[in-house]
């Protein structure tokens, strides 16, 4: 059979029979390009079937396909209908390939209501809440056997790990907590001052200042770092190990990922985010008082008497307590994100985005619930 690409065509009435032939190659481009060019259909043709004979090609590459599907698609915008007929099989999924990549959107379909559509999407979005709140009790459940099997064989518990990862969530973590929590707490008091000033009321900025750092602020940005930078640290290493399917070679070997992975790394933010929350209200409220001292002419004498004046041990249990709860949230959303990756770069980086998107929207919203609940007794 001759390589040369050939496309041999033949008229009987309203029907175009063409047959095609050799190798549809890209380096048969010019000879392609001239023979495709010559079949096609002018505007107002009589042709109204165009049948593609595909049996005696000998090649085919994507460039060959492509060609293809504009003949088509040329024809088939004149009003003609179209057929390929004996196509290889060895050509077809490359073929159907090339269709579906090309197809033009249905003009139909954009000109009808968009309403439907959006509540197709509304539905999905509902079921994906649904699906991710399932996956997050499973998680939470699986983690209770897992820490009741610790419980009952400590040594089964893998302690370096643990403490391994306290060091990476938690003492490397604490100069970016320690900067962000000052410069905050530094703007808090600034703007108090500056708004507070035109009433003649400069030194209820320590009220301010320290009823919200102590009790809001400090541990909602703190949480919110150790999301962004230890959340998403979760879900990639996990992700990462999912894609070379280490997390099966584990399970292969009679090792639980849940037990060797996810615990440590939860007991780890548990422990280390009250730590960080603690060091994160300090630095805040220490660089409230500088700025009140040198921007507000507030002693730090004055702001130290008014401090102890405001504030209770009650604020500062508050935000020290919603701290494990949120560390937990943050921990198990990173691990079921990290677990949820399939096996492409896409994947994990979306899974990713939406650990550390949907940590930060729940622990916004666990800190409003905890706002509520103390409000309602009185704390």
């Amino acid at each position: 059979m001759s390589s040369d690409a050939l496309l041999a065509a033949s008229v009987s009435g309203d029907r175009l029979e063409l047959s095609a032939a050799g190798d549809w190659t890209a380096d048969r481009a010019n000879d392609l390009e001239r023979l495709v060019m010559a079949v096609a259909i002018p505007p107002k043709s009589p042709i109204k079937v165009v049948r593609v004979d595909m049996a005696a090609v000998a090649k085919l590459d994507t460039y060959g396909a492509w060609l293809l599907e504009r003949l088509l698609r040329g024809a088939r915008e004149q009003g003609a209908a179209t057929d390929v007929v004996n196509l290889p099989d060895r050509f077809r999924t490359l073929v159907e390939t090339v269709h579906q990549t090309t197809e033009l959107p249905d003009p139909e379909r954009l000109r009808r209501t968009s309403v439907l559509d959006w509540l197709a999407t509304v539905g999905e979005n509902i079921a994906e809440v649904g699906r991710s709140a399932a996956l997050f009790v499973q998680m939470l459940g699986a983690l209770s056997f897992a820490f009741l099997r610790i419980f009952w064989r400590p040594r089964t518990f893998r302690f370096t790990s643990l403490v391994n990862q306290i060091d990476l969530v938690g003492w490397r973590a604490v100069p970016i907590i320690l900067l962000i929590t000052f410069l905050i707490g530094a703007i808090l008091a600034q703007q108090g001052i500056f708004h507070f000033r035109r009433f003649g009321a400069d030194v209820f900025v320590v009220d301010m200042v320290g009823i919200l750092v102590l009790r809001e602020v400090g541990v909602l940005i703190v949480c919110i770092m150790v999301a962004g930078r230890s959340g998403s640290a979760y879900t990639a290493e996990l992700g990462s190990m999912k894609m070379r399917e280490e997390i099966d070679a584990l399970q292969t070997m009679g090792f639980d990922p849940i037990s060797v992975l996810v615990l440590p790394r939860i007991l780890a933010l548990v422990i280390a985010v009250p730590m960080l929350t603690f060091l994160g209200e300090m630095s805040a409220l220490y660089g409230a008082g500088l700025v009140a001292s040198l921007y507000g002419g507030i002693q730090p004498e004055v702001f130290l008497q008014r401090l102890r004046e405001v504030i209770s041990l009650n604020h500062f249990m508050v935000g020290m307590v919603k701290a494990p709860f949120m560390a937990m949230v943050i921990g198990i959303v990173a691990c079921v994100r990290g677990l949820e990756t399939k096996g492409s770069a896409e994947s994990l980086g979306a899974q990713t985005t939406a650990a550390v998107v949907q940590a930060i929207f729940l622990v916004i919203v666990l800190d409003g619930i905890f706002a509520v609940f103390f409000a309602a007794i009185d704390k």
